[in-house]
């Protein structure tokens, strides 16, 4: 069986062993930590004690530096900072910290200072803090570019899910949501009693050019439509390809003299728009018609007819025209 000692028969440590035990402590610390030591009188600022660390930072040995004063080392500014520090920790009752920056060496380093006072001296430990800084930079520097990154996903997932709603073609919406859009439209302005119009868009028949080049020049001209269609329409409206030859527009709060009026520019612009493939213009013109809510109808399929209707008439009008649907009587 282990016998277990008596504490009452350990001899405990000497002052001395006790000493140079917390010596050895602060000295491995120091080293682990990039700190330095050093000890000045306070009424001369002279050093009294550096450590090895210290002495190397200054670049004498710790005999030259025992008895000197910052001036001997450091520029006038660091001198003024380092002593205003010191003076501040002379009027404080407890130890102090500080951060000091400056050039050194070529070097711009940065430390922090805890200063303790004890009588007549004025113990200083520095710590290295560039590795530190440097790990801060570069962790900002990670968050940062993380961000950036977390920025971009987001925007790619808008722009995926966007183009999963647009026709390649043309680069309007598709019409299953353009529906949608025109379904909230319809329920919004009837609670709310305001008007919105309906534009049906059709092509007219390809001119001898489109048709000489065949399907390339036909994706030139609903390429170019589709550009005018989104540039002449606000941010609240909507345009779509409705079909293979037809599409769509919806005009957010407009009545229909003034749907008329926007869809007649546009119906100009398209007529004089040039399109060009393989040093060949490419014209193109549209048939429209125009209706609105709730003048010409009350409902979402009445809508609908009575603006394939308008489009009718414009189409049998020789197209290259824009016709207003028809008001029912009574309507205002």
């Amino acid at each position: 069986m282990t016998a277990v000692p008596n504490p009452a028969a350990i001899a405990p440590a000497s002052a001395g062993s006790r000493g140079l035990l917390a010596d050895h402590l602060l000295a491995a610390w120091l080293a682990s930590e990039g700190g330095m030591l050093a000890v000045k009188d306070t009424a001369s600022g002279r050093y009294l004690h550096v450590d090895a660390a210290m002495a190397r930072f200054i670049g004498r040995a710790a005999a030259e530096v025992i008895g000197c004063t910052d001036a001997e080392w450091f520029d006038g500014a660091t001198v003024t900072a380092l002593r205003a520090a010191e003076q501040t920790a002379l009027s404080q009752p407890a130890p102090l910290w500080s951060e000091h920056r400056f050039e050194w060496q070529g070097r711009v380093r940065e430390f922090s200072v805890l200063r303790v006072v004890d009588g007549q001296n004025l113990g200083s430990l520095w710590l290295d803090r560039a590795d530190q800084r440097q790990r801060e930079q570069q962790l900002r520097m990670a968050l940062d570019q993380l961000e950036q990154l977390q920025r971009a996903n987001a925007e790619l997932r808008r722009e995926l899910a966007d183009q999963a709603l647009r026709d390649p073609a043309s680069g309007l919406y598709t019409r299953a949501h353009f529906e949608d859009q025109l379904r909230r439209e319809t329920d919004l302005s009837t609670r709310e009693h305001r008007e919105f119009a309906l534009v049906l868009i059709e092509l007219d028949p390809p001119g001898d050019a489109v048709q000489a080049l065949g399907d390339p020049a036909r994706a030139h001209v609903l390429e170019a439509l589709g550009r005018l269609l989104r540039s002449g329409t606000r941010a609240m409206d909507a345009s779509c390809r409705y079909d293979d030859n037809r599409f769509a527009v919806l005009l957010s709060g407009v009545g229909l003299a003034t749907a008329h009026a926007r869809m007649e520019g546009l119906r100009r612009r398209c007529a004089t728009q040039i399109v060009l493939l393989d040093g060949r213009e490419l014209g193109f013109t549209v048939a429209m018609g125009v209706a609105s809510f709730p003048h010409t109808a009350q409902s979402l399929a009445g809508l609908m007819a009575s603006c394939e209707a308008a489009l009718a008439e414009a189409r049998r009008r020789g197209g290259n025209h824009v016709t207003l649907a028809s008001i029912p009587l009574g309507k205002p």
